[in-house]
């Protein structure tokens, strides 16, 4: 009988987060693969478990993967942990948590902290529905390129930011999304010099270069979606309304600006009505 593969959510800077349960589960496996096996050691030392530790990161999990499904075949447990927070978002570990359920490995969650929901919890903005977009391209062609790929998403959006690209990722979403649009920024969630900035993205922008977000630390930005497009029905009916008094290019273009409409189609529309 296969032995569980747990994933195992470590604290993001205070290990006061480690839960009673994770810490159980670290001692009692036969294994635990990090990301940085030096990162966990100090972990395991503050806690006072002896657990073996495999490297398992980006650049070898290919490799060590098949190691340690023999392990869990062989009727062990294993967990899994990344340097901070829930493995596998933004972290390693993918790899492996595909083969152990492709192989009927059980897979076990051991939840808690996670800069993701950490920030989204503090942040003042709608958390109904959000998109996680973890680290964008380090390139700013590429980086900008996915952010117009969200330029209408009506969700919350969440970014996570090293302290070396803050700054053009503020000044990208500015160019997307507008100055106004509404955003925070936590850095070094849970940490000694934690800070939640709420406010616009000029804003934002304004108070990093002036020094009061320090570019120090681990950053999380949540960004406010945009503004649903308007029912077609109502689109149209307005765009009716508007044709009867105003040119049909200048009424589509009105139509477009308010609803989120696409302007041409709201023009070949009108012509049609017209005809």
């Amino acid at each position: 009988m296969s032995g569980t593969l747990y994933i195992v959510a470590t604290p993001i800077g205070n290990l006061e987060d480690l839960s009673p349960r994770a810490r159980r589960t670290l001692a009692d496996v036969a294994l635990i693969a990090a990301e940085d096996t030096r990162h966990t050691g100090r972990l395991l030392s503050h806690i006072g478990v002896q657990t073996a530790l495999k490297s398992l990161h980006e650049h070898n999990e290919a490799a060590v993967v098949g190691s340690i499904l023999a392990i869990l075949e062989n009727g062990d447990s294993v967990a899994l942990v990344s340097d901070a927070g829930t493995p596998l978002l933004s972290d390693p570990g993918y790899r492996l948590v595909v083969e152990a359920h492709a192989r009927g490995i059980d897979v076990s969650p051991v939840p808690g902290p996670s800069a993701l929901t950490a920030a989204l919890s503090v942040a003042g903005l709608p958390t109904d529905r959000f998109c996680f977009e973890g680290f964008l391209p380090a390139k700013s062609a590429a980086r900008m390129n996915a952010l117009r790929s969200l330029a209408n998403e009506t969700r919350t959006m969440v970014f996570y930011e090293s302290v070396h690209r803050i700054d053009a990722l503020l000044a990208d979403l500015e160019s997307v999304f507008g100055p106004d649009r509404m955003a925070v920024i936590a850095r070094e969630l849970t940490k000694l010099h934690e800070q939640i900035v709420p406010g616009t993205l000029v804003d934002l922008g304004a108070r990093l270069a002036r020094d009061e977000i320090p570019r120090k630390g681990e950053f999380v930005v949540v960004l406010h979606g945009g503004e649903a497009a308007a029912e077609p029905a109502i689109a149209d009916a307005l765009a009716l309304e508007l044709a009867a008094v105003l040119p049909v290019k200048q009424a589509a273009a009105i139509v477009a600006k308010v609803t989120g409409a696409r302007r041409n189609d709201v023009y070949q529309k009108l012509l049609a009505a017209k005809k």
